[in-house]
């Protein structure tokens, strides 16, 4: 076997990932015609059909199955030898591929992106916003260097860093404010407006409603794919809801809501970095975790927010 190339597993890669010759060309940055053909070459190569075609979509087969598994090593191996390549040679991080929570990127990002270009002008900085399992999976195939996600995920091939811990608030009509903020008995009794499953931050809210999470009444429940559109609803007077503190200035400057703090012990959350323990960014990594927690610091000051800082 001696035509194989890493470029035919990376087109692959992304065959395998999209599902679809358009998206996953476009994706690799080439014409569908010239992905289609490396493919082809690659099954040659390799011996056997990896993927079934259809009108509609592309699915691996059994074959190709195996070979994806195999084949998200070696990229991952790759990734991690340039990787070691360039910090060897000027210690400098030249590439950052950061994957960050849904609930944390659009209000910690802007400053975060604008501390890292200042301090790495030569940084070529690519961000992923995404559920805490995708970057999980992501960080695990070698797509991703590091993650910013709510702790603990304990994945033993990761590395994880707290960098902060912010409470939550409780978001309610106008005509609420003032009213002492409720406990959790009282809690239970009302309409919560929750983040759609797969939300960690959903898994939260309900821990701190119930020991047993479950136990609040679906009826009750209204789900929404953003802490925007929950804000929102609560401002149309349909319930209430949980958000974190990072949120409260962006979230509901155009909301028509009150915002109301717990009573100890109050439900919070703990914000970290994780990355995998074989990369070669490691050192790198844990410095940039401290700009992380910096850029976290600034935006909670200038909000006027209280959190106390982890580890």
């Amino acid at each position: 076997m001696t035509n194989l190339t890493f470029k035919q597993l990376r087109y692959f890669e992304a065959l395998a990932r999209h599902g679809h010759f358009g998206r996953a060309a476009e994706a690799c940055a080439i014409s569908q015609p010239a992905l289609s053909q490396q493919i082809k070459a690659l099954e040659e190569e390799l011996g056997g059909g990896l993927f079934e075609r259809d009108r509609r979509q592309v699915r691996l087969t059994r074959f190709g199955e195996e070979i994806a598994a195999r084949a998200r090593d070696v990229l991952r191996s790759l990734d991690e030898l340039e990787g070691y390549a360039h910090t060897s040679r000027d210690g400098q991080v030249t590439r950052l591929r950061i994957g960050v929570i849904p609930t944390v990127a659009p209000y910690l990002l802007p400053g975060l992106i604008s501390d890292l270009t200042r301090l790495h002008g030569e940084l070529d900085l690519n961000v992923r916003e995404t559920l805490t399992p995708k970057l999980v999976q992501e960080l695990s195939e070698g797509r991703l260097d590091m993650a910013i996600v709510a702790l603990p995920v304990s994945e033993p091939s990761l590395t994880e860093v707290a960098l902060f811990t912010e409470r939550f608030v409780l978001v309610r009509p106008r005509s609420d404010e003032g009213k002492p903020a409720p406990d959790r008995e009282a809690l239970r009794e009302m309409r919560l407006l929750l983040l759609e499953e797969g939300h960690c931050f959903r898994d939260q809210a309900l821990s701190f409603c119930s020991t047993k999470p479950r136990t609040v009444q679906s009826r009750d429940l209204l789900d929404a794919s953003s802490l925007s559109t929950l804000v929102q609803m609560v401002d149309a007077g349909l319930g209430v809801t949980l958000i974190p503190e990072m949120a409260v200035a962006v979230e509901t400057r155009s909301a028509c809501v009150a915002i109301t703090h717990f009573r100890a012990p109050e439900p919070s959350r703990t914000i970290g970095m994780v990355w995998r323990k074989t990369s070669p960014l490691a050192k790198q990594l844990s410095q940039i975790a401290e700009v992380v927690r910096q850029s976290a610091g600034a935006l909670r000051q200038a909000d006027g927010t209280r959190a106390t800082e982890a580890g």
